[in-house]
């Protein structure tokens, strides 16, 4: 597992060694860092929160690709922990955040990007964008990339409206956008 691109490209990360554990592949991230790059022409405007974080991998590619800031969230964050460490000059940029996905504290500030790999079929999903969204962490028209077990079907939550949807080997990536407005927070 490695940094796909940007200022870190090629920079090797430390792996899961625990069973059930699956980090987005390397292919994955490339397609998506480049439709990131299509649709938002770089990414120093971007807040990032990768939430079910497990390695950080994604956060750590949108920061070595220039996104001004990410927030890594898990209930084990040893592993995104240490390879936060690897990156010193992220540190006034970069929080990791131990917290349950589907209970978050009130957030202190908004994003508008976010990365969502929860364990596939558990309905964690659909909870974390809720809690995301009701606790204040979310701009109006974030994007958020939901990632799910490919034959899953994920109905947006209340306040996200479903765009697109990519298909990577056994995952399926859904793109939601986040609108305020449509939700009573």
């Amino acid at each position: 597992m490695r940094i796909i691109g940007g200022k870190y490209r090629g920079k090797k990360l430390f792996s899961p060694t625990q069973e059930g554990v699956r980090p987005t592949s390397d292919r994955a991230r490339e397609a998506l860092f480049s439709a990131l790059y299509s649709r938002f022409g770089g990414f120093a405007d971007l807040s990032v929160i990768d939430i079910f974080a497990g390695t950080g991998a994604l956060g750590l590619e949108a920061l070595s690709r220039g996104a001004k800031e990410a927030v890594l969230i898990d209930k084990d964050t040893a592993l995104a922990a240490k390879n936060a460490a690897l990156f010193p000059d992220f540190k006034q940029k970069l929080e990791v955040l131990r917290a349950d996905a589907c209970h978050l504290p009130k957030a202190r500030k908004t994003y508008n990007l976010v990365f969502c790999d929860a364990p596939y079929a558990k309905g964690f999903t659909d909870q974390a964008l809720t809690e995301l969204a009701e606790k204040g962490w979310l701009q109006k028209g974030a994007l958020c990339l939901a990632e799910v077990r490919k034959d899953e079907v994920l109905t947006p939550p209340a306040g996200f409206e479903k765009t697109q949807e990519r298909i990577y080997g056994l995952a399926k990536v859904v793109f939601l956008i986040f609108d305020k407005k449509i939700i009573d927070i």
